[in-house]
C-alpha cells in the first residue's frame, strides 16, 4: 500500500491481508464458475440478510483479488477488468448499507465501505503484491495501457511511465479500435 500510496485504516489493510491468505488456497477460488453479476443477482433474491451479505461479501472479494491478480490476463474479452472493478465496488457499497446499524456493522462497515470506495486503488495493490511475487518482469505494456486507457489506474500509468510511455489523457474509450 506504501509503494502504491493507497492510505488504508488499520482494520481495511488487516482485510486484505487474510483475503490474500484466503485466496492462496485454489480451492477458496471454487464455486461453480457462477458469473458475479449472477451471484449478486442471487444476493438481491436472498431469503434472509445473513445469505445476502455472506454473497455480497464473497463476490466483492472475488472481484478484488481476480482484478488484482488477473486483470492483466483479460485482453479483449468480454468480461474485462472494469467488470470485476464495476461488480466489486457495487458489492462491498451493498454489504456496507446492509451491516449499517448491527453488530457486524460496527465491526465491518467501515472496512466494507473504503473497500467499495478504493476499489480501483486495493486492485492496484493487489497487482503490485502479484507483481512483487513474479520472478521476471514480463508485463505485455499494450495490455497495461488497455488497463490504463479503461480503469484510468494511478499504478497502470506510473508503470508505463517507468517504461518511457506517457499515457495520453487526450485518449479515451470513443478512440478504441
Amino acid at each position: 500500500m506504501e509503494k502504491q500510496r493507497v492510505a488504508a485504516d488499520d482494520h481495511t489493510a488487516y482485510y486484505l491481508v487474510n483475503l490474500l491468505t484466503l485466496f492462496a488456497r485454489p480451492e477458496s477460488l471454487a464455486g461453480g464458475g457462477k458469473p458475479l453479476a449472477l451471484m449478486l443477482a442471487d444476493a438481491a433474491d436472498a431469503c434472509d440478510s445473513q445469505e445476502r451479505n455472506f454473497t455480497l461479501q464473497r463476490v466483492g472479494d472475488i472481484s478484488l483479488f481476480v482484478a488484482g491478480f488477473f486483470g492483466e490476463s483479460f485482453p479483449r474479452r468480454l468480461v474485462d477488468i472494469d467488470y470485476y472493478i464495476d461488480i466489486g465496488g457495487l458489492a462491498y457499497g451493498s454489504l456496507s448499507a446492509n451491516v449499517r446499524g448491527t453488530f457486524r456493522g460496527r465491526i465491518f462497515g467501515a472496512v466494507f465501505a473504503e473497500l467499495a470506495h478504493k476499489f480501483r486503488e486495493f486492485v492496484d495493490v493487489l497487482a503490485e503484491v502479484r507483481d512483487a511475487a513474479k520472478k521476471t518482469d514480463d508485463i505485455d505494456i499494450l495490455r497495461l495501457y488497455e488497463v490504463w486507457l479503461r480503469t484510468g489506474s494511478a499504478r497502470a500509468a506510473r508503470l508505463l511511465r517507468s517504461r518511457g510511455i506517457e499515457p495520453n489523457q487526450a485518449l479515451g474509450a470513443d478512440t478504441r479500435h
